[in-house]
């Protein structure tokens, strides 16, 4: 193999990393690889790239959607900002993720003023033209709170509250590692996120070396070649650390960036949908900007939901135990248009991307 792709739309590249992949994956065992991210399935999942892999290699989505993770807590957090009058601003995908009770989308046209954005900065724009109280409702990974502390320490409306449901990959990871009825041979690391974060944290996991992990790019041909760097490592015995998207991931990551989520937020134990509490796995603001959580400032309770939802596999699929194919509503009761659980909701949660794309059961 070269060290990597060259020609993102090569048919022959493809075929040989494909022909790679059979040589490399074990012959008496199934292997399993999960990724954290939902581009990745979207690329895998719109290019048919399974029909590439070889049968005894799955490759499930984890945890990789920032919206399906957002607990129901937090959803209800928002919907107790909107009650006192505040302003809130979110994501466009937040809108149809249920709350214990009902949606953002739902409280909107009830009359509730909320206000879709693409950035932190969009919030702050919006709180600079209003006089009432604004909440950015922070959601994402590593990739986009650097944006949500840029607009903290550049002189803020005065007005402007943040309700952070920020969370961090890595212990998400580790936590994946720590579930039963996991069993993960390898993870595909996210591209985006590692821009930011750079290789270490990956090496810092608990039983650091415990799996092989590569961090992939997006193209189709990218995706394959890490999938083929992780099973290289599978089949040696040896686990590694591995950069298989060099043309945009550096080992350190973006130390401008790292020093900006620092100096603004703190990790802090945090709650995943489908999965629970993580210890480190959230960011809380520090000292100088702590009059600007939402919570606090509007008294919040916070008040835990239950994020199960009667007959929706939802909690497996961000676990890894479970595909679409697997939920007795997805494509039928549950669809993009009549949502039931957050996968269907969000742009990158496997079963939207399954409806749109189709994907191949996971036998």
């Amino acid at each position: 193999m070269r060290d990597q792709p060259f020609a993102l739309n090569d048919p022959q590249r493809a075929a040989a990393l494909s022909s790679a992949m059979h040589r490399l994956v074990p012959r008496d065992r199934a292997v399993k690889i999960v990724h954290i991210c939902g581009t990745h399935e979207a690329t895998i999942t719109e290019h048919g790239l399974r029909k590439l892999l070889p049968d005894q290699v799955h490759v499930l989505e984890g945890p990789g959607c920032p919206v399906c993770v957002t607990p129901t807590s937090d959803i209800d957090a928002a919907l107790q900002l909107l009650d006192a009058g505040v302003t809130v601003c979110t994501f466009g995908d937040m809108l149809g993720v249920p709350g214990s009770g009902r949606t953002l989308a739902q409280a909107r046209a009830a009359g509730a003023d909320v206000r879709t954005v693409l950035s932190a900065a969009d919030a702050a724009r919006i709180a600079r033209s209003v006089p009432q109280q604004v909440a950015f409702f922070a959601v994402g990974f590593e990739t986009t709170a650097p944006m949500t502390a840029a607009v903290l320490v550049d002189d803020p409306p005065s007005n402007l509250s943040l309700l952070v449901s920020h969370k961090l990959i890595p212990p998400a990871m580790a936590a994946l590692l720590e579930m039963p009825d996991t069993a993960i041979d390898g993870y595909l690391a996210p591209g985006h996120v590692s821009t930011i974060i750079g290789l270490q944290p990956y090496r810092q996991l608990p039983g650091g070396g415990a799996v092989p992990i590569v961090v992939g790019g997006f193209e189709p041909l990218d995706v394959l070649y890490a999938l083929t760097l992780l099973l290289r490592q599978i089949a040696t015995g040896v686990s590694s650390v591995e950069n298989g998207y060099p043309r945009a991931v550096d080992a350190e990551g973006n130390p401008a960036a790292q020093r900006l989520i620092e100096r603004v937020f703190s990790p802090c134990d945090a709650q995943w949908r489908g999965i629970g509490s993580i210890p480190g796995s959230g960011l809380a603001l520090r000292e100088p900007w702590e009059d600007r959580d939402a919570r606090t400032r509007f008294r919040i309770e916070g008040r835990a939901g239950d994020d199960l939802i009667p007959g929706c596999r939802c909690a497996d699929m961000l676990t890894a135990r479970a595909v679409p194919s697997d939920c007795p509503l997805f494509a039928t009761k549950c669809t993009p248009s009549t949502p039931v659980g957050p996968c269907m909701v969000g742009s990158e949660g496997a079963c939207r991307i399954w409806f749109r794309y189709g994907g191949r059961p996971i036998l």
